[in-house]
């Protein structure tokens, strides 16, 4: 249970030049957030608009949410995770994922088997190089180091990091995945939380977590009187990951929303829309489950909302939504309260 819950700001992708966030992001290190956090998919990368809202910052914290393992080496990330951290002060969140099989083979050509060993031996190699005790040697099947057979010889970060420590996060999902964050992570991002649910669905995995795990759960926020309007945006949202991001037999977003209590329904949204039938997906997503992963409606209505969140496993909301400083501080008032 956290009943102080901690407050960030996710922007998700950004998408075009317009795109630029920097006034809100100001405005949410004025307002007292703890965070702001960027993601990637296959367009735009996570790390590039941290450092752009990073330059313009001098206290908030920025997170990946999350940055994919299969688009960069274990050492490559963990040179610009030490890099962007040295040029802010230290306040990177370093959230890592695993992704799915139809971005990381489809987009980076990479194999996507065995996600949660790889996971597990990459978090390992970049905390190696952060710690510059020695040269750098991994015996690990996944990312040997050096190159077996090559001309290469174990190297050390060049650059001494900031920290040595750099908060690992995890995005994850199925139980497996959740209980490799607790063990091995500062923190676990899940994209999806029901918190009447998260507890059943995931006390066992988070059992073993060390003091201080953050579990900073993104949630879709909006502050209006028209209930309807929003839910239905968070239903155009689901029907999105449900129906389309992911194989048709292997989509992560439809396993969790089958683990929350909603099988039936996540197999009929996926089917529907793989069948082209993009509004009937949306019409079979049932409002309690919209309502349930978000929070909308006036101020009271959202205050009400809050208290399944604070009694859950989640210690930080980080808020997807907002875009002008009046919502931010709105929601601000309503967490932080």
């Amino acid at each position: 249970m956290a009943e102080d819950l901690r407050l960030g700001l996710n922007l998700g992708y950004w998408q075009r030049s317009a795109d630029d966030a920097t006034v809100l992001v100001q405005a949410a290190e004025r307002l007292g957030y703890d965070s702001v956090w960027t993601a990637e998919a296959y367009g735009s990368d996570a790390f590039t608009p941290l450092a752009w809202y990073g330059a313009r910052t001098s206290r908030i914290k920025l997170g990946t949410s999350v940055a994919q393992i299969s688009a960069r080496t274990p050492a490559a990330t963990a040179m610009t995770a030490m890099t962007l951290d040295h040029l802010t002060g230290g306040r990177l969140l370093l959230g890592i994922g695993a992704s799915g099989p139809q971005v990381v083979e489809g987009w980076y050509g990479r194999p996507f088997a065995r996600p949660l060993a790889r996971t597990r031996e990459y978090v390992e190699i970049m905390r190696k190089m952060w710690r510059r005790e020695e040269p750098v040697i991994n015996d690990g099947p996944h990312y040997p180091l050096p190159l077996p057979g090559g001309l290469g010889k174990p190297l050390k970060l060049i650059t001494r990091p900031l920290r040595d420590d750099i908060p690992v996060y995890l995005g994850a999902e199925g139980p497996k995945n959740v209980a490799l964050a607790a063990e091995i992570a500062q923190g676990w991002l899940p994209l999806f939380a029901f918190p009447e649910k998260i507890g059943t669905m995931y006390g066992t995995a988070l059992a073993g977590a060390r003091p201080g795990f953050d579990v900073a759960a993104m949630v879709m926020v909006m502050v209006t009187d028209d209930v309807r309007a929003a839910l239905d945006g968070v239903k155009m949202m689901l029907t999105l990951y449900i129906g389309g991001m992911g194989a048709k037999t292997r989509n992560f977003h439809a396993d969790i929303i089958g683990r929350m209590g909603y099988a039936e329904a996540a197999e009929r949204i996926q089917a529907l829309y793989l069948a082209g039938r993009k509004d009937a997906a949306f019409a079979a997503i049932p409002d309690e489950l919209a309502d349930g992963i978000s929070l909308v409606g006036p101020p009271g209505r959202i205050r009400e909302r809050l208290e399944p969140w604070r009694a859950s496993p989640v210690t930080n909301l980080l808020v997807m939504g907002p875009r002008d400083e009046e919502t931010l501080r709105t929601v601000r008032d309503l967490v932080l309260e």
